[in-house]
């Protein structure tokens, strides 16, 4: 159960009302991860903009999916993990893809770069060695889809922590976080 007040939409008035709607504008739908940031439209706000100044850069929606999916698995996030490969599948990417970048990889070079660098930001909580920004500097990557990838890192890691801390009750088919001693 979630642990604050899921805000309706239909009843939301104020900035929350307009938060809420912004939502719907900007992803196209109220999901329970946007109801329970609402309790502060400052936050809600905040990550929605994130969330549509990131769509208008350069690393493409699949590779934005791709990093929070390796993102959630790290925290363990069910909620986002299952948001991600909702949208994973919409966007066509395989299942061998979203198994691949649950776990930090791609067959593509560029993303499996991206990927190395987002899961190293993640692991070691941006404290990311000289070699680790060679690597992604000799797969090809620009100082701005390097820029762009620490950012969807941050959003995802504020995404699943505020749904793990909030018991965000998951709305979509559940996709558990892989058994890290199998996996």
């Amino acid at each position: 159960m979630t642990r604050v007040h899921l805000i309706d939409p239909a009843a939301a008035d104020g900035s929350a009302g307009e938060q809420l709607a912004a939502t719907k504008q900007v992803m196209g739908a109220i999901p329970n991860t946007a109801k329970a940031p609402a309790n502060s439209p400052a936050v809600l706000k905040g990550f929605l903009g994130m969330h549509g100044a990131l769509k208008g850069g350069v690393l493409p929606a699949a590779l934005r999916e791709r990093i929070a999916l390796a993102v959630s698995e790290i925290n363990r996030c069910t909620y986002c993990l299952s948001a991600h490969t909702y949208v994973s599948r919409i966007m066509k990417l395989s299942e061998e893809e979203i198994h691949a970048a649950r776990l930090g990889h791609s067959a593509d070079p560029k993303a499996a770069a991206v990927l190395r660098l987002a899961v190293a930001i993640t692991l070691n909580r941006g404290r990311v060695d000289d070699d680790r920004f060679a690597a992604a500097r000799d797969a090809g990557l620009t100082d701005e889809e390097i820029v762009e990838t620490i950012a969807n890192v941050a959003h995802n890691i504020f995404a699943n922590y505020a749904n793990e801390a909030l018991g965000v009750e998951l709305e979509l088919p559940v996709v558990p976080p892989f058994d890290h001693a199998s996996a």
